[in-house]
């Protein structure tokens, strides 16, 4: 496969809808301590139909930022039953399983321990306290859900990530592409397939090495 040249820089912005935007000011500016820093006051936009709005963002560092829409006039019953899984906007049925629910989030970094349990702090001592602290393969993170019932994730690195992790994870998403082509994959067959590519690659890497 040839290498498409990268030139991104990060991200702009990521957006989500609020029924509670007096809340999420609370939880991102006054909480977290992200300072506002553009919004967008939009009347007669659209369609015929579509609602007023203010569309609002916050700092997250780097130039990056985490924006919300705040539609006028709607309500929360728009995004299913209370009490079903998921945030406001993004309900699942009570058979799915609470794994994949929380595979939806947002995870921002910070440089280092300090940061990260400063941050705790801040969350603890607010009404949404850090619901789960956990140490990953090269990462620590704390978890809690913002107003709007996202998952939201703070994480900082605990090492390096090596060049050849890098390469493992080429290998793992190349391996795991094959696998889910066919029929009936898996974590076996994915690791079972990385062993062949790795055994088929190793000659081109020897020069490299």
């Amino acid at each position: 496969m040839t290498e498409l040249e990268h030139r991104v820089r990060g991200v702009d912005h990521v957006a989500f809808p609020t029924f509670d935007p007096a809340a999420t000011v609370r939880f991102y500016r006054d909480v977290l301590g992200f300072p506002v820093v553009h919004s967008i006051c939009a009347a007669g936009w659209g369609p015929e139909d579509h609602p007023d709005f203010i569309h609002f963002f916050f700092d997250i560092g780097n130039e990056d930022r985490i924006a919300f829409f705040y539609y006028f006039g709607t309500s929360a019953e728009i995004g299913g039953a209370p009490g079903a899984k998921g945030d406001a906007y993004a309900r699942f049925g009570p058979e799915v399983p609470e794994f994949f629910v929380r595979s939806r989030h947002l995870a921002i970094h910070v440089e280092d321990e300090a940061d990260l349990l400063e941050y705790r702090r801040r969350l603890d001592a607010s009404d949404w306290p850090v619901e789960m602290q956990i140490q990953h393969e090269t990462i620590e993170s704390i978890y809690t859900h913002d107003p709007n019932g996202y998952m939201f994730e703070i994480t900082r690195a605990m090492r390096p990530v090596t060049p050849q992790e890098d390469l493992d994870a080429n290998l793992t998403i190349d391996a795991l592409l094959d696998v889910v082509a066919g029929a009936e994959p898996t974590f076996g067959k994915l690791l079972a397939r990385k062993a062949e590519l790795i055994v088929e690659r190793a000659a081109e890497w020897e020069p490299a090495r």
